[in-house]
This record gives structure tokens, sequence and C-alpha cells, in this order.
């Protein structure tokens, strides 16, 4: 195993790099904290440049578990104060990984063998911790994928990551610049546009979410952009009580997804 005990090394500088966007786009590159996270990649194929552990951290007992079994890639060790300025919480797990992006084209992105039939649409969000949720809630409720619009946060966020609790090595994802972009695409492959809006007579649960959807989330604070509100074949919302004008964008998705879940089930 190789020992770092300077910032000048290769490795290190590579790894402080990925705290910035920018080079997590040059590099197509992004870091994973914790033994979990590292266990995820390996059992999803997802494919690491290699993991840095703190000289505190036990790797031997994490290597020979049973959900690390087969090849581990490069691991190199460093001193404690020294990792602790590669990591992006405030109680590190004492190991991490640099992990290559999964890049989709369109055709493996519709094709990409998941079971579901169905597409979440982020519509330039910005809140890191909704963005991961709604890719792990999709995950769970069996989407195919997720399509990001230009605007929407970096996927590949620490923030992000972490909040997607490794949804991100099974949910495929793919970038699109344009409501024009993504509504061509969504056409082409057959999905019923679905967006949602408080501003519209119809509630979510009059609607078939149950195969071929795509399911549009608009930004936090703005909603949904004019290209899809104008362009769908639905507008839905749901009811709420009270004074309340809006749910937070994470719920609202999440009330959305399992709503095809639930139409499955009944079915």
């Amino acid at each position: 195993m190789k020992w770092i005990t300077s910032g000048d090394n290769q490795i290190y500088k590579i790894t402080a790099q990925l705290k910035q966007k920018k080079y997590r786009d040059k590099l197509e590159k992004y870091v994973i904290e914790g033994p979990n996270l590292i266990s995820e990649a390996l059992q999803n194929n997802g494919k690491i440049e290699w993991i840095i552990r703190s000289a505190d951290f036990d790797w031997e007992a994490v290597k020979n578990a049973e959900s690390l079994n087969g090849e581990i890639p490069p691991v190199a060790g460093m001193p404690s104060d020294l990792f602790c300025k590669l990591t992006d919480t405030e109680t590190p797990q004492g190991v991490l990984a640099v992990v290559h992006k999964k890049v989709y084209t369109e055709k493996e992105f519709f094709e990409s063998g998941r079971s579901g039939s169905n597409v979440i649409v982020l519509d330039r969000l910005q809140d890191p911790g909704n963005i991961g949720t709604i890719l792990r809630t999709a995950d769970a409720a069996g989407y195919m994928g997720a399509i990001l619009m230009k605007g929407t946060g970096d996927v590949y966020s620490p923030k992000v990551v972490r909040a997607a609790a490794g949804s991100l090595f099974r949910l495929p994802v793919l970038l699109v610049d344009s409501p024009e972009e993504a509504l061509d695409l969504l056409k082409k492959y057959d999905k019923q546009i679905i967006c949602t809006t408080p501003n519209c007579d119809r509630y979510f649960y009059d609607i078939d979410f149950s195969s071929n959807i795509a399911l549009i989330i608009g930004n936090e604070g703005n909603g949904a952009c004019e290209g899809f509100l104008n362009h769908s074949d639905y507008n839905v919302k749901i009811p709420m009580e009270g004074n309340v004008e809006s749910l937070n964008a994470a719920v609202s998705a999440g009330i959305l997804m399992f709503e095809s879940v639930r139409q499955n089930f009944r079915e």
C-alpha cells in the first residue's frame, strides 16, 4: 500500500481538486466517502481509480468484508490530519475513493436495461439534498433514470453524492441542455409528460402514473419552466390543506414517484 505524507503528492492533489466542479467536469471523476459508498461502487461496477484511507482507519477489516470481495482498487494511506483536508464532512469516516463518472449517451440511457419505464426530470433544481434525495427515491421507486436539465446543481457534488446514498451507481443520469431537447427526446421514446405545478385543476391521482411517463420536477423557487408547462400532456398538483403554498421538492417528487408504485401494485 502506498503511503502519502505530503500535499505535494499527485494523488493528493488530484483528489483535492475534485472538491471543485470545474475539475470534476474536466477529469470526469468525483469523490465518494465512507465504506458503505465504496461497497456500493464495487458491487455496482463503479470504476474506482483509487482508495485513500486515514492512518487510523482499519482498512483490512473492511477489505475482508463479504461485500468487498473481488478485485480491490489501489489503496493509499495518509496521516489523519492530511486526510481530513480532503473530506467534505465534519466527522470523516476514514476512507474515501475517487470514482470515474458514468457518462450516458441517449441510446445508453433509454436502453439501460433498468426494468422500469418511467423517467424523472429535474428542471434546474439547486438544493443538493433535494437532488440526491430525488435520485435515491427514483431508484427505490423503480424509475429507469433521471434527466437533469442544464442549470440543475452538480449531481456529483459531495452533498448530492451523500444524499443519493449509492443510487448514482444504479440509476442512469442524462444531462440535457434545454426543455426543447428534453421534450424531443421524451416524445421520441413515447413518454407521457407530466409536469408538476400548483397552478392547475388536476390532481396527480387522477392520472396514470404506472408506466412510460416523464415526471417533471421544477426549480425550488420558480417551479417548472414554461417550456414544460406549455407542452406537457398533463399538469398536475398535490392536494394540500391550510395555507401551505407548496411542498419541498424532494417530498413532492417522492409522493408522485411512489404513486407509480401504488398504481402498479393495485394492478
